[in-house]
């Protein structure tokens, strides 16, 4: 199992962008994944795990505004596969979601486990 503590993701407004037909990350965006490569090295969780997982998020929002929950997610799992955690989101077979606290400045607790482990 894979536990890692990241920061609060940008929102998906924030983290892509469009020119014309060419989809390319803002620098919110790329500034979250290279925080998330720096997390996961230090934690060494790049294992580029390749079986059916299970993915367990407590988001911990950075302010009382409201927030989608699934609003999140597709920041958090290109950062994973950016990283190194996971081939592909597509591995995804069991997603748990769950609004925790305010917290300054926002965190994600994530945990990552196979299925059938």
């Amino acid at each position: 199992m894979i536990h890692l503590t990241l920061p609060y993701p940008p929102t998906v407004n924030h983290y892509w962008g469009t020119a014309g037909k060419r989809r390319y990350i803002k620098p919110d965006g790329i500034k979250f994944r290279n925080a998330v490569v720096a997390i996961v090295l230090q934690n060494k969780a790049d294992k580029k795990l390749s079986e059916r997982v299970m993915v367990d998020i407590k988001a911990y929002m950075p302010d009382r505004r409201k927030r989608d929950l699934d609003n999140i997610n597709k920041a958090i799992f290109d950062a994973l596969i950016h990283s190194g955690v996971i081939l592909d989101d597509e591995q995804i077979d069991v997603l748990h979601s769950e609004r925790k606290e305010v917290i300054k400045g926002g965190r994600i607790e994530l945990s990552i486990s196979k299925l059938g482990a």
